[in-house]
């Protein structure tokens, strides 16, 4: 059976961040399951821009729409910053306001950071909007992020460690469930 492409996309602007940190430990707790491949660097995309959503793309916003409608599922992985999402991650997602590239896309959201509940909560609000399928088993909030990690960096919360497991299961169901298979 063929894995199924997920696209994972680290809002967060660190290159070492606790974020990056989950989505390794993802990677390899689904190796098995998935083909996985992440937006390398969300700085690299042009700052939105409506005149050019639509006749002008540039070429980077053209290959992360590309990549989003080629993935069975995207998985969010993010901090929150001043209560809110990532500026990265916002522009990105306007680049797809124009597009139906999430409409009904299989979505995961992972919000990690030192409290995370705004920048959560509006992550799932404008998903929502996007019409991205998900549920609340395939969102996941990690309080208090930093603390969950071992001095090598590996995940060594023992709740994390659960609860991870249980969004990966949750996970795969709705990815097994896509109503639009490729």
């Amino acid at each position: 059976m063929q894995k199924r492409k997920v696209l994972v996309i680290n809002g967060s602007a660190s290159t070492t961040s606790s974020n990056e940190r989950l989505i390794q430990y993802f990677i390899a707790q689904t190796n098995h399951l998935f083909d996985v491949s992440v937006v390398e660097d969300l700085k690299k995309m042009p700052h939105f821009d409506p005149q050019k959503s639509v006749g002008e793309v540039p070429d980077a916003v053209q290959k992360f729409r590309k990549d989003v409608s080629d993935a069975d599922a995207v998985l969010m992985c993010t901090p929150e910053y001043v209560f809110s999402i990532p500026s990265g991650l916002k522009n990105v997602i306007e680049w797809s306001v124009s597009t139906t590239i999430f409409s009904d896309k299989t979505l995961g959201i992972i919000t990690a950071s030192a409290h995370g509940e705004k920048g959560h909560e509006e992550l799932q609000l404008i998903m929502k909007t996007l019409m991205a399928r998900f549920n609340t088993n395939t969102t996941l909030l990690i309080k208090g992020i930093k603390g969950k990690f071992s001095a090598s960096g590996e995940v060594s919360d023992e709740e994390l460690i659960r609860d991870l497991s249980v969004f990966i299961e949750a996970f795969k169901a709705l990815v097994d469930d896509e109503p639009t298979l490729k």
